[in-house]
């Protein structure tokens, strides 16, 4: 509290007190003093003379005597005014006088005399306005009187007098319309101007005073309507009756001594405006002759018609929005889109635009012979006060009206009464958008015309510390995306209608693989899924190669012959990755459920080895029996076909963390700004452009497409080869350790892995283990294959109906006890019932296997071309199951393995769904890490459970 002060302020002080600006508070004024009109001192009251004064309150007041009622201007001497007093206690005069209080050496006169000016034929003089001086009159009162006085039936309008004979234009409306707000009020400065502007520029072609007329009508929102005599219907009206006095620089629509307003009114005229001619240079974003500057310039007026000089853009003199001189000049550079916006308050608008400032907009370029010339810039004014002809101004470009002068704040049409105030209603240019757009099919980097659009905001001023206004600036650059439309739908089409045809191969082939021939509601549902699965394909292919079409030919081109889509423009781009990654998820989880589901038995090929002693319960007797085979070997074989249910053929978490590294360490994400450089690093005090939604894609799905091809070569090439093949290892496994395995994804179709050892045995010692795997690398025994002298372990299996319906009798008495609770608290009859519905099943398989049952034999063949390429079988097991021999592990299908592709999209397509909604890839790379981890526990999960239901393996044994 110590260092803490009141806030005053001058306007607290009232008038017997002044702001002390050395104690930043009021202080009391003396006797009969009052505050200065600036706050911080005091003068003296009225009938007071000022004795000594020396700042702040240091003013000594004396009162004038009644015979020198009356203070000199400065306020030191007291005087007689022979015509009466100002409300300020000083001398006034009459119209036409001057005061004179000194003689011409100075000498104070005992009396103030009024000195009324010569405006005879000899002088023409008439006071000025503040009365001290007689200065010659203004040219129209001796043009209208031959004299300086105005007198009827001359008529004198905003301090120009005009004769009753000449032809004056049509009484002007001194109303403004502010169309948002409702509301048509008197404007002191049109009630005070316009008329006078209007007779000037008529009668004497007055160029300050046609621009003048010029403005206002802008202020009116360019309004045209045929009946109005507002100021834009006085203007028109003058534009009309002055067309003897031609053109200027063979432009049409610039008439002779007025401002070009109006490109004319004719449908489909801004068509023509903006597309007949292109601009006459070459834009190009790379080589020693670049052109990346878009010179901009505009010649600027005050709203009383003065020339005030030409402007460069450059430097921000249309962006409202504080900020670096260098981000505001890199509005300019060719190819980059810009962006601004902010909300400014409306009192500093009204401190920073007291008056408004008129611009033409002009694109300076340089001529054949190195003149400098200028291309008139074409305004689009979207608040335009319209016309009949002209219903609105949406994106018909052939409605449009195209205007040549703007400005960015109007306080001044706002005021009602006194000019000095503050205004009723202010409007500001709240939205400024410069349009660039390409020529079709150009190859050398040429551009029509800029058209640059501005939507104007209405204020009604009513606390202007509190009011603000969202104010935004931008430059666009567009092209003609009919043709890259056109070719993504065709694109789209043929694609798509593949996808149908593929889809119905698919459904045929599952079909088969069902052992079903009927078409019903689960075979429509089926080829639905599949066809979600190839649409996601087809929707991914075509945004993955416009994505990367636009990153490559926009980025790395030279002469300008591509641009970005605008945002607007991306919107049916964001419609196809959403619907690519709708249909993928869908795929993925009928991809999820299939493999929770299949059926899969472990097929144990050991015999007992010699007799054991039993007792036999109940009978009190010891008999002898097989010895039991050991279940270990069964439960390793399960844990270990639990632990490759989630191996992928890439390493998840370390494609996440390089997708990221190269995004944003190495500065890949850059890429995906709208701007044309395609440098991987930018500079913190350079503009950054906004993010092109298509780069953004086109950029991540490159990236995670590289990374994961070169993981799939590394794991492929060197890491399977000599670290460690899962996959591979676990067929080994099987055969050491005398188990097959048993797989059905269908109803009549699966996998098989033949793993019966060519040793007879499994269960046995190190030291013979050893020297099994010694004869077999030795060539001392038998080869693993199911046929003589084969290798072939792994084959896909189109089973028979009959093989099935009898699989499907063992299985149910198999699965209808799920497995013991504990292993020493369950029913012996269910225990005993489950272990021979277990010993039945591994009977009938081996003895499957090994061509016992005649009326359910099978045979081995290789798959044809054509049947492995679509992936699907022509014959059909009718007699016989029929085992295809498979060179490439194919029962990794019911596996991650096997589906990477899958995955891989689904993982590229989440990464993207979450990178456009949040704009940010590190938030999308750690949500597609925690997916990834999330349905990986959860095909873990109950992959384990399927797997302790189908082959009777306690869940509690699979760690």
């Amino acid at each position: 509290r110590g260092f803490s002060l009141p806030l005053q302020r001058p306007g607290d002080c009232g008038d017997a007190r002044y702001f002390d600006i050395s104690r930043l508070a009021c202080g009391p004024c003396g006797a009969h003093q009052r505050q200065s009109a600036g706050g911080s001192s005091c003068v003296c009251q009225t009938g007071y003379r000022m004795v000594s004064s020396n700042g702040g309150s240091s003013v000594i007041c004396e009162k004038c005597p009644e015979n020198k009622s009356g203070v000199t201007q400065d306020g030191w001497n007291c005087i007689t005014c022979p015509k009466g007093l100002t409300s300020e206690g000083k001398c006034k005069c009459l119209h036409n006088e001057i005061l004179v209080e000194r003689s011409i050496d100075g000498i104070l006169l005992n009396e103030a005399l009024c000195i009324l000016c010569n405006g005879s034929e000899q002088s023409f003089s008439a006071s000025d306005a503040s009365g001290n001086r007689c200065v010659r009159c203004e040219q129209t009162f001796i043009n209208a009187s031959k004299s300086c006085d105005c007198s009827s039936p001359n008529i004198l309008t905003g301090g120009l007098c005009f004769s009753a004979s000449d032809n004056l234009p049509p009484k002007g409306v001194a109303t403004v319309r502010f169309g948002q707000l409702g509301i048509t009020l008197t404007s002191a400065w049109f009630l005070k101007n316009l008329q006078s502007s209007a007779s000037a520029c008529w009668l004497y072609s007055n160029l300050t005073a046609c621009q003048a007329l010029g403005n206002m009508c802008v202020m009116n929102m360019n309004s045209l309507s045929s009946s109005s005599t507002d100021a834009c219907g006085l203007f028109q009206y003058i534009y009309v009756n002055t067309a003897r006095l031609g053109i200027v620089h063979s432009i049409a629509f610039w008439r002779h001594n007025l401002p070009w307003l109006y490109y004319g009114d004719q449908p489909g005229l801004a068509s023509q405006v903006l597309e007949a001619n292109h601009f006459p240079t070459i834009f190009s974003f790379k080589g020693t002759d670049k052109d990346v500057k878009l010179q901009f310039i505009a010649a600027s007026f005050d709203a009383a018609g003065n020339f005030l000089k030409w402007q460069n853009l450059e430097g921000g003199i249309l962006q409202l929005c504080p900020d670096t001189q260098t981000k505001l000049n890199a509005a300019y550079a060719f190819g980059t889109t810009y962006e601004q916006s902010c909300k400014i308050s409306v009192s500093k608008i009204l401190l920073d635009f007291p008056n408004p400032i008129f611009y033409d907009l002009f694109l300076e370029y340089n001529g054949d012979n190195g003149q400098q010339n200028l291309w008139a810039v074409p305004v689009l004014n979207l608040n335009l006060q319209y016309s009949e002809m002209f219903v609105n101004q949406g994106s018909n470009m052939n409605n449009w009206l195209l205007t040549r002068r703007f400005f960015l704040v109007d306080a001044l049409s706002g005021k009602e009464n006194d000019l000095g105030k503050l205004p009723r209603v202010i409007r500001i240019a709240s939205k400024i958008t410069i349009s660039i757009r390409l020529v079709s099919h150009t190859q050398r980097g040429m551009i029509y015309p800029p058209l640059i659009t501005v939507a104007y905001t209405d204020v009604l001023v009513q606390n202007p510390e509190t009011q603000s206004v969202m104010v935004s600036f931008s430059v666009n650059y567009e092209m003609n995306q009919s043709e890259a439309q056109i070719q993504t739908d065709i694109a789209l089409g043929v694609l798509g209608g593949l996808a149908v045809l593929w889809s119905l191969l698919k459904t045929a082939g599952w079909k088969r693989r069902t052992g079903s021939s009927i078409i019903d509601l689960q075979t429509v549902f089926k080829f639905l899924l599949f066809y979600a699965g190839d649409l996601a394909n087809v929707f991914f292919l075509i945004t993955v190669g416009t994505g990367i079409y636009w990153l490559v030919f926009f980025k790395a081109q030279q002469f300008v012959s591509v641009l970005l889509p605008l945002p607007s423009q991306e919107e049916e781009f964001v419609t196809y990755i959403a619907c690519a990654f709708s249909l993928k998820t869908l795929q993925f989880l009928q991809l999820l459920v299939s493999q929770l589901t299949i059926d899969i038995f472990f097929i144990d090929w050991e015999r007992p080895k010699g007799k054991v002693l039993k007792a036999v319960e109940g009978e009190g007797v010891i008999k002898s029996a097989a010895a039991p085979v050991s279940i270990w070997r069964t439960y390793f074989i399960a844990n270990e076909w639990n632990e490759i249910q989630t191996v992928r053929k890439i390493n998840p978490l370390f494609q996440v963390l390089a997708v990221l590294f190269f995004l944003e360490v190495v500065g890949f994400s850059n890429l995906a700004l709208m701007d044309s450089s395609s440098s991987l690093s930018r500079s913190s005090e350079s503009y950054i452009a906004p993010w092109s939604r298509i780069l953004r894609f086109g950029v991540s799905a490159a990236l995670w497409l590289a990374i994961a091809f070169l993981q799939m070569i590394f794991f492929s090439v060197f890491y399977e080869r000599f670290v460690e093949d899962k996959i591979s290892q676990f067929v080994d496994l099987c055969c050491m350790s005398n188990i097959s395995v048993f797989l059905l994804s269908h109803s009549c179709f699966g996998y098989y892995i033949h793993g019966r050892s060519v040793h007879g045995h499994a269960d046995t010692n190190m030291e013979e283990m050893n020297m099994n795997l010694k004869r077999e690398a030795e060539n001392l025994c038998s080869q693993r294959g199911l046929l003589p002298n084969t290798d072939g372990q792994t084959f896909q299996i189109s089973i028979s109906r009959k093989m099935r319906l009898h699989y499907d009798r063992i299985h149910e008495s198999l699965t209808r006890k799920r497995g013991p609770a504990r292993l020493l608290d369950s029913s012996a009859n269910t225990f005993e019932q489950s272990t021979r519905a277990y010993n039945t099943m591994n009977k009938f398989l081996s003895s499957f296997i090994d061509h016992v049952h005649k009326e359910m034999d099978y045979i081995v063949k290789d798959k044809l071309l054509l049947e492995r390429i679509l992936g699907m079988e022509f014959m059909e097991p009718i007699e016989k199951s029929i085992f295809y021999n498979d060179e490439g592990d194919s029962f990794s299908d019911v596996l991650y393995y096997g589906n990477e592709t899958t995955l891989l999209i689904f993982d590229i397509l989440f990464f993207s769904i979450v990178d456009l909604a949040s704009q940010s890839f590190v938030l999308a790379a750690i949500l597609t890490y925690l997916q990834q981890e999330i349905f990986r526990f959860i095909r873990n999960t109950l992959g384990q459970k399927n797997l302790a239901s189908k082959t009777l393996v306690d869940e509690r044994f699979l760690i």
